[in-house]
Formats: structure tokens, C-alpha cells, sequence
């Protein structure tokens, strides 16, 4: 089969051929028709310090993705062979402490498909079939392919309650744009979404938000100004990394208020905790998906509002044959671009 490979220790990927996987008795195999490129593929393909030290090679990447079940174990009882689905690619141990407990999304002993073992950049992938997510006939294989990074947007932006709150977005990636639109389905009175990119800032409008900022030309305050508010943001969600963002948010926030935060910095940062203290603001890290929780509300949303899945829709802009992924991984990079999917049909 055909197989996006990080060959050897080392920048650079190949497409190269490879056995196909097989699938053991609790497993399912799954012909891959569409993948999402996500940031953490252009760090393996970079091969940056975290990558160095977190893969062993030779290695298939990717994580994202949508298929059709073509074998299952012999033990497998929840989907069958023909149904379209998408895969959870973080896979559990199920006898730590909090697996046991039911809160398999922080279990200590996760590892990543693509990332810690063969991922779904190529014609066939295995996962247990606990991971699969058996989605609707008619669902579009590209909205299939990017329940992950729709995942994370979602079990970010549900943490509290939205209905009437005020809510600032940093960082206008694929993932924020998806909780503007999140925002805003759950009832949110003003969401304002900031990034340095025209081009994303105008993605996130469309899928949602009241106003978005360029942060080269403007900031939060000004963002009051114009909305009017009184007292300061009452949740944030913080999607880029960048310290100069969380800065902003935090001079911004009500009293009281709730940030969540999935935007990983590239290095730690210093926080003014004497303001996260005196203003009594939550801080919340969030990673990955609650499973399988997070899986039901997304389903839900999708399937009750035509809108919604429409606003989630438009993040994908640029689609690219498995042979291109040079190409795909380019467009991804230059952040001219909201979710780039790779057709491995």
C-alpha cells in the first residue's frame, strides 16, 4: 500500500510502499478515503526538537482521518465491514487509574496514532475498534476527516456554559474558526476572534463570529469599544500559543471569567498571576477529546442544524490527491488556508 513515511530520524517525508496492516482480534481496518493535514504532521515532517523526541522511525504519520471498514477481529462487535467511519486517534491503556475511572481522555499512558505508532496518511490503518466512531452513510468524506481537530474545538469550547456570554477567541486556525462556530451555535451573545491572518480572520467570520481583529492593526480593547461591553470578556479561548495573545485575553476579562486553553507555545511564557488571582479567573488546559462525550455533541450539532454543518464545512479550503501531499503540506504552512485534506481515494 501507499504510505506517508518518516523514513528515518531526520527532516523530510516519503510516500513510499509498505505491507498493508493487519488487523488483530479487537482491531478494525479501515480503507482511508480522506485525511486532514494538522499542525502536528508539519512538526514530524520538520522534525523539530519535540518530534526528535517523540518518534521512532520509520514511522507512518497522521491522525486525521475518514474511511470505510473493510476487516474486523474476530472479537469485534460494534461496527462491520462496509460502514463509513472516523477514528479517536488517541488510544488508551484501560487500566490506569483514570481510565478506570472513566476519564480515558487524561489516561497517562496514551499513545497517538501517527505519532506513536502507524498512522492514517496512507491507503490502510488499523485501530482498535474501542477508537472507531461509525458515522452516517451519507456523511462528506472531508467533514468525516476532520472530526479530530473538530473534536479538540469542541470538548474546548463546551467547557462552560456559552448562552449570553461574551467570548474571545486567540488564535484563528481550523480549530478556532470551528469554536466561533461552536460559540455561536451554543448561544454565545458576542464572539470576537483574533489572529494576525486577514485570510483566517475572514474564515472565522464567516463561520460565525461578530467581529474579528487583526492584532497587527488592533486589540481586545478596542474590540469592547465597539461592542460596547462593560465589564470585560466572561470566557476565553485560547487556540494560538502565542504569549502576546494570552496577555491581551487576560487584561480583557470579566472578573470571574473562564479560559480554556489548547494552544501550545513553543516555549513557557510568564503569566500575570497576580491579575489570574485577584480577578479570580480560571484557567483550564485542554488536550485532545472526551471520550467518547466529546464524539456525541459533535454528531449532535452536525445532524440538527444545517447551519452549523455548513459553517464547519467552509473550514475546509484546499483538497489534494495523497501523491500531492508536498503540495498540501506547502499550503498548510503558509497559513493562507483554513483545513487542507488529503484524497486518498
Amino acid at each position: 500500500m501507499r504510505a506517508l513515511t518518516k523514513v528515518s530520524a531526520g527532516p523530510g517525508l516519503e510516500l513510499v510502499e509498505r505491507p498493508e496492516p493487519t488487523a488483530g482480534p479487537n482491531d478494525v481496518k479501515i480503507r482511508v478515503l480522506r485525511a486532514g493535514v494538522c499542525g502536528t504532521d508539519l512538526h514530524l515532517e520538520h522534525w523539530d526538537d519535540w518530534a526528535a523526541s517523540t518518534v521512532r522511525a520509520p514511522l507512518v504519520i497522521g491522525h486525521e482521518f475518514f474511511g470505510e471498514v473493510v476487516e474486523i477481529g474476530e472479537d469485534v462487535v460494534s461496527c462491520g465491514v462496509g460502514d463509513r467511519v472516523s477514528g479517536e486517534g488517541h488510544i488508551v491503556c484501560g487500566t490506569c487509574r483514570n481510565c478506570r475511572a472513566g476519564r480515558r481522555h487524561v489516561c497517562i499512558h496514551t499513545q497517538g496514532v501517527g505519532v506513536n505508532r502507524d498512522g492514517a496518511f496512507a491507503d490502510y490503518v488499523v485501530i482498535p475498534a474501542s477508537n472507531v466512531w461509525v458515522q452516517p452513510a451519507d456523511l462528506d468524506p472531508d467533514l468525516g476527516a476532520i472530526f479530530d481537530p473538530l473534536g479538540n474545538a469542541t470538548h474546548t469550547a463546551l467547557q462552560w456554559s456559552m448562552v449570553g456570554e461574551d467570548v474571545v477567541i486567540t488564535g484563528a486556525g481550523p480549530i478556532g474558526v470551528m469554536a466561533a462556530a461552536i460559540a455561536r451555535h451554543a448561544g454565545a451573545r458576542h464572539v470576537v476572534v483574533t489572529d494576525l491572518s486577514d485570510y483566517r480572520l475572514d474564515l472565522a467570520r464567516r463561520a460565525g463570529a461578530d467581529l474579528v481583529l487583526n492584532v497587527r492593526r488592533a486589540c481586545l480593547a478596542d474590540a469592547q469599544r465597539q461592542l460596547d461591553m462593560r465589564e470585560g470578556f466572561d470566557i476565553g479561548l485560547e487556540m494560538s500559543g502565542v504569549p502576546a495573545a494570552v496577555e491581551d485575553m487576560l487584561a480583557n476579562l470579566n472578573h470571574g471569567a473562564r479560559v480554556a486553553m489548547l494552544g501550545l507555545p513553543a516555549a513557557a511564557y510568564p503569566i500575570d498571576w497576580a491579575r489570574v488571582i485577584t480577578h479570580m479567573i480560571t484557567l483550564k488546559g485542554i488536550y485532545g477529546r472526551q471520550m467518547y462525550d466529546t464524539w456525541y455533541a459533535m454528531s449532535s450539532m452536525l445532524s440538527s442544524s444545517e447551519t452549523f454543518r455548513a459553517a464547519i464545512t467552509s473550514v475546509i479550503t484546499h483538497r489534494f490527491p495523497a501523491e500531492s501531499w508536498e503540495e498540501a503540506f506547502a499550503t498548510a504552512r503558509s497559513g493562507q488556508c483554513g483545513k487542507v485534506v488529503l484524497d486518498w481515494s
